[in-house]
C-alpha cells in the first residue's frame, strides 16, 4: 500500500483517530515526531503495545509509553556499546601484542596472507581480510595517526593499525591467525577454547553494528551462535538443538558473552545499569509487562542471578 506524505499534524489525528493512541500533550509529541520521525518510533517499537492475534493496539496504550520505549532502546544501545567497546580495546591490544611478537612489527607481516592459517578453507576469506587491512592503511587517509606512520616511517604497525579496523576485520583477524596465537589469546578469558571463544567474539561483533547505526536492540537476534556455557546451566536455560534456544542467539546471548569478557566487577556494574533500564522502562509503561519484555530480549526470568555463579 502506497504511504502518502503526512504532516506532523496529520501524524497526530492519524495516531489518535486511527491508532486510537491517547496523546496528552499534542505540541511535545509533535516535537518528538520532529526528533524520531514516526517510522522510526511507531513503526519500530509499536508491536510490544499490540494485541498479537488482532494488531490493534491495547486499551489506553499512549504516544509517551511509546516514545519512553524507544529512549529505553536508545539508552540499551548506549549501555552495550560501552561495554563492548571496552572488549574490543582489549582484544585489539592482545592480538596486536602476540601477533607482533611471532612476526614482527613492519605492515608486510599483517598484509601477509602467509601469516594467516591459509587452510584451503580459508584462503578466500584470508585473502579479503588482507586487502580489506591493506585498504585501511592507505593513503590518503582520514586518519591522521596511520598518515603519520606512513609519510614518516613508510610503515604502519599493526598497534597503529588498530584503532583504524572495524570489529568485523577484528573478528575476523583472530579466526584466522595461527592457532598458537589463538591459545595465547584465549588464555586471558579462561575456560573456553579458541574456536568457542571466536563465537563470542562474533555475536559481540554482531551486536555492535546493530548499536552503532542506531538500529533497534532490545529484540536483538542473529543466525549466529554462542557456545554452552555453564551460565546456561546454572540459570537453567535449555541447550538442546531443534528448539529457540534463550540466550544463544538473542540479546541475552550478548549479555553472557560480556560475562565472560570483561572483568567481574566491571560486569557488576555493567549489570546494575542493566537491571535500571529495565525497570524504569517498565515504571513508564504500564502496558508493558516484566515478563513481555524480558520475553522479547531473550532473557531468562532469572537472569539476575548471572552474577551468582563462576563462568568455569
Amino acid at each position: 500500500m502506497k504511504k502518502n506524505f503526512l504532516t506532523y499534524e496529520q501524524q497526530i489525528v492519524k495516531l489518535q483517530n486511527e491508532k486510537a493512541l491517547t496523546i496528552s500533550d499534542v505540541p511535545s509529541a509533535i516535537k518528538t515526531l520532529e526528533n524520531i520521525s514516526y517510522y522510526a518510533l511507531i513503526s519500530g517499537y509499536k508491536n510490544m503495545f499490540k494485541h498479537k492475534p488482532s494488531g490493534k493496539y491495547l486499551y489506553g496504550v499512549t504516544f509517551e509509553e511509546i516514545a519512553a520505549f524507544y529512549y529505553f532502546d536508545e539508552e540499551l544501545r548506549t549501555l552495550f556499546l560501552k561495554y563492548i567497546l571496552h572488549v574490543e580495546r582489549h582484544l585489539k591490544s592482545l592480538i596486536s601484542y602476540y601477533f607482533c611478537e611471532k612476526f614482527g612489527e613492519h605492515q608486510s607481516e599483517y598484509l601477509n596472507a602467509a601469516n594467516f592459517n591459509t587452510a584451503n578453507k580459508n584462503q578466500k576469506a584470508v585473502n579479503r581480510l588482507v586487502t580489506s587491512l591493506a585498504r585501511t592503511i592507505s593513503l590518503p587517509t582520514h586518519h591522521q595517526y596511520i598518515e603519520h606512520y606512513a609519510k614518516e616511517y613508510h610503515n604502519v604497525p599493526l598497534w597503529v593499525a588498530m584503532n583504524a579496523i572495524t570489529f568485523g576485520q577484528l573478528s575476523a583477524f583472530y579466526q584466522y591467525m595461527p592457532n598458537d596465537i589463538q591459545t595465547k589469546i584465549s588464555k586471558h578469558f579462561p575456560g573456553y577454547s579458541e574456536k568457542q571463544l571466536h563465537q563470542f567474539i562474533t555475536i559481540i561483533a554482531k551486536c555492535r553494528n546493530v548499536c552503532a547505526h542506531n538500529e533497534r536492540l532490545y529484540n536483538f537476534h542473529t543466525n549466529d551462535a554462542i557456545p554452552n556455557t555453564i551460565l546456561h546451566n546454572k540459570l537453567n536455560i535449555p541447550t538442546s538443538k531443534g528448539c529457540y534456544m534463550l540466550g544463544k542467539h538473542d540479546l541475552f546471548a550478548v549479555v553472557l558473552s560480556l560475562r565472560y569478557l570483561i572483568g567481574n566487577e566491571e560486569f557488576k556494574i555493567f549489570k546494575a545499569s542493566l537491571t535500571r533500564l529495565v525497570k524504569h522502562v517498565l515504571k513508564q509503561c504500564p502496558h508493558l509487562t516484566e515478563i513481555q519484555l524480558l520475553k522479547e530480549m531473550g532473557f531468562p526470568k532469572n537472569w539476575g542471578k548471572i552474577c551468582r555463579y563462576k563462568t568455569y
